[in-house]
């Protein structure tokens, strides 16, 4: 059975708390699992949330602040002793690659798994499979930052009303849908676009093109909010956005599930960044995150 969901191991900022973990998240595609910013304790919190290491495909590192990187030598220690059987991408900040190789090679362990370093150095797509276009987008931060946009491809959706005016049914409808057309009835004369579903992440920045290109149509946005919008200078001076600018770009964008995540350990009550995206005018589904939560993406439109 196909799984589509976000699996939140951590939602701290740059301090954890008694209740939040150092930031983590895995994105389950169907078969396929990528592994979002593993800050320290990720290989402790997958546990907790049943995320095992064979359940990864790809790591995607938006910069190597350590809540968002330290994580990784227990995650890539952890892939090669349970010998995942299947190749690992790592993406990255190319200008990083020091902080990567360090954490990479942090301590002596056995090598056992095919981890493929694929760093990042530019706008645009990093990998293209059947399921997903991978991308990313630079954003605003004081360290070269990157987020990242996953795209499913477009499908059809068959119309049974069609079908029936031009009298197709039984195996016929399985015969027009893989040959694109039958006794002069193409498949778009009895199906109409199906829009892939498309989920963004975007960690540290300050406002910026990036943050709205990965933004743009998402189902689901991740996105961090770090600060209350009374600390919008101290966002801006961190390189941070604050709940109601990241709700008001989720508004613009048209995001239809927003999940706010990335909190100062300043704030002790997370309502308040539901009320500041509320009155920033975000009416979608949202979401603010928890450690240990799980939330599935929205149901195909």
């Amino acid at each position: 059975m196909s799984v589509r969901e976000l699996v939140v191991l951590g939602t701290a900022s740059q301090v954890p708390t008694r209740h939040r973990n150092h930031n983590g998240y895995v994105l389950r595609w169907d078969g396929k699992g990528i592994l979002f910013d593993p800050g320290e304790g990720t290989q402790r919190q997958m546990l907790r949330a049943g995320v095992a290491a064979h359940d990864l495909d790809r790591i995607c590192v938006t910069h190597f602040h350590g809540d968002h990187s330290l994580g990784l030598a227990g995650v890539i220690q952890r892939i090669n002793l349970d010998q995942v059987p299947h190749p690992v991408t790592a993406h990255y900040p190319a200008s990083g690659q020091r902080f990567f190789e360090r954490l990479r090679y942090a301590t002596a362990y056995r090598e056992t798994v095919q981890l493929t370093e694929a760093p990042v150095a530019a706008d645009g797509p990093l990998a293209v499979t059947e399921d997903f276009t991978l991308d990313a987008r630079r954003l605003s931060h004081p360290v070269e930052s990157y987020g990242y946009r996953v795209t499913e491809p477009d499908g059809r959706r068959i119309l049974p009303e069609k079908l029936a005016a031009h009298g197709i049914k039984g195996p016929d409808v399985g015969r027009i849908q893989r040959e694109g057309a039958l006794g002069g009835v193409s498949l778009d004369d009895v199906s109409e676009v199906r829009r892939g579903q498309r989920f963004a992440f975007v960690m540290d920045t300050r406002l910026c093109d990036g943050v709205h290109a990965l933004a743009e149509g998402a189902d689901m946005l991740v996105i961090e909010s770090t600060f209350l919008d009374e600390d919008v200078r101290l966002a801006t001076d961190h390189g941070h956005l604050t709940a109601g600018q990241a709700a008001a770009v989720a508004r613009d964008a048209g995001v239809r599930h927003l999940v706010l995540t990335h909190f100062s350990q300043r704030y002790s009550d997370p309502a308040a960044f539901e009320r500041q995206a509320r009155a920033a005018g975000f009416d979608g589904e949202l979401s603010i995150a928890q450690d240990l939560m799980r939330v599935p993406l929205p149901k195909r439109t």
